[in-house]
């Protein structure tokens, strides 16, 4: 019989796995659905740009006043909006509802984080184990539930649009300006990549909107609302609405946080360029838009699978040697696009690249997110809240600079970012080792946690 904290760690997976079934599903087509004057990107721009200015502010206050519980159901309706402005997509529709997207976001993710370290640490203290083993596992299942949502959302569009009878083939004229070998700003997309029926399209998002509320549901009928108690309490003490907003910008002054920003970024420009430059200048350009979902669907099984076994093998190995494992691969995959010219008969390398993105993303995003659980365990809101904030900088960027920059130099500062956070990251692992948090250290002869009162009453929040 599974325990009451893993049952709440399946709920907010699950959850999380329809609501992104929806979201990256849309996420993937945007930059060749809705390609009309960048439309697409921008909407995509615009929901990281709002979830940096969310981050800065409203996680921390929305956790502690409702509960982790009420905080994801409410972002989770954010998300959904988003859905329905792409049913008729335009630039009064999808420009708001990106917003709207985006101030939901960073408290989506910032309260999924710190219920499941809270729900980690509560569980370690009642088995007698350190608290690090069970967030590292907590998210290890998380994200091989939803990561897997990249194959179901992608698996949806490629089964409708797969109905069109109205596709053509790649003219080789077009396939020279795919990949790397030219600047790609003109690339010309009218060919084979032309815009599927509009009924595809509006059985598709109506699809995904279905997919958003069951995720709202679910978390709204079977979540337990672990930390009511403490949310109860923080509105009583009436704390100054000014000292909980500051709460991400003090997070700063911490030494290591600083260091984890390269990381963090670096994170979020990798996820951009897969779902941004990889499905549009490689897959659209050479394949066509039908390809883009089977893809995205190699890249989310080969996260989903990885995510969870990477959850488990941290905790023999540690979080090192699997950072190490992503940033080569990373590294290998970017020196190769950047001489790779696709073409339709390449098909198994269209898959082999996601394939290899996927196993490092899992890393990035498992033991990134474990890292922060464990090093900031008394600050969880406004360390997930900073987490949040400089990975919607990544992306904010990456989509930003998307219609500029020759995809050559795009992969050249996808580059430095990996560079520069296998600098920064492993000082971090290195006094992390040398001086390990109190609540590894700190076990009785009868084996339990002996923690501040703050850290024993806190055991409720999950994701990221």
């Amino acid at each position: 019989m599974i325990s009451r904290s893993l049952k709440n760690v399946l709920v907010v997976s699950l959850g999380f796995l329809f609501l992104f079934t929806a979201f990256g599903g849309l996420q993937s087509l945007q930059s060749s659905l809705n390609s009309q004057q960048g439309m697409g990107v921008a909407s995509l721009s615009v929901i990281y740009g709002s979830i940096i200015l969310s981050s800065m502010f409203l996680p921390p206050v929305m956790i502690k006043n409702l509960g982790c519980k009420w905080t994801v159901l409410l972002s989770m309706a954010c998300y959904v909006s988003y859905s329905v402005g792409n049913l008729y997509p335009s630039w009064y529709t999808l420009i708001p509802t990106s917003l709207l997207l985006g101030l939901g976001g960073a408290t989506l993710w910032a309260a999924k984080c710190s219920y499941l370290t809270l729900a980690g640490n509560a569980e370690a203290a009642r088995e007698g184990r350190p608290g690090s083993e069970l967030i590292n596992q907590y998210f290890g299942i998380f994200f091989f539930v939803f990561q897997s949502s990249t194959v179901w959302g992608n698996l949806m569009s490629s089964l409708i649009f797969g109905q069109d009878p109205d596709r053509v083939e790649v003219s080789q004229e077009q396939l020279q300006t795919c990949g790397a070998a030219d600047c790609g700003l003109q690339l010309n997309v009218s060919g084979s990549s032309s815009q599927p029926a509009q009924r595809l399209v509006w059985t598709l998002v109506g699809c995904y909107i279905g997919a958003g509320v069951l995720a709202m549901l679910v978390v709204a009928l079977f979540l337990d609302n672990i930390d009511q108690e403490q949310s109860s309490q923080f509105r009583g003490k009436r704390e100054p609405l000014s000292q909980t907003f500051l709460s991400t910008f003090r997070q700063l002054r911490d030494w290591r946080q600083l260091l984890l920003v390269p990381l963090t970024v670096y994170s979020g420009f990798e996820q951009s360029f897969l779902s941004g430059e990889f499905t549009k200048n490689y897959v659209t350009c050479a394949l066509g838009i039908h390809f883009v979902g089977w893809v995205m669907m190699c890249f989310g099984a080969s996260n989903s699978l990885c995510s969870y076994l990477f959850g488990r093998l941290a905790g023999y190995t540690g979080r090192a040697p699997l950072f190490l494992l992503a940033a080569a691969l990373n590294f290998a995959c970017i020196m190769a696009l950047l001489f790779w010219r696709p073409e339709p008969g390449d098909l198994p390398l269209f898959f082999l690249f996601p394939a290899l993105w996927g196993m490092a993303d899992a890393v990035w995003q498992t033991q990134t997110n474990a890292l922060y659980g464990i090093l900031f365990t008394k600050e969880k809101e406004a360390a997930f809240a900073n987490y949040r904030m400089w990975e919607s900088l990544g992306f904010v960027v990456a989509f930003a600079y998307s219609t500029f920059l020759c995809l050559e130099h795009k992969l050249y500062i996808l580059l430095f970012f990996l560079l520069l956070s296998s600098v920064t990251y492993p000082i971090v692992e290195y006094q992390q080792y040398r001086r390990p948090p109190a609540e590894e250290l700190a076990y009785t002869s009868h084996g339990q946690v002996e923690s501040s009162g703050r850290e024993q009453v806190v055991c409720q929040q999950s994701k990221l």
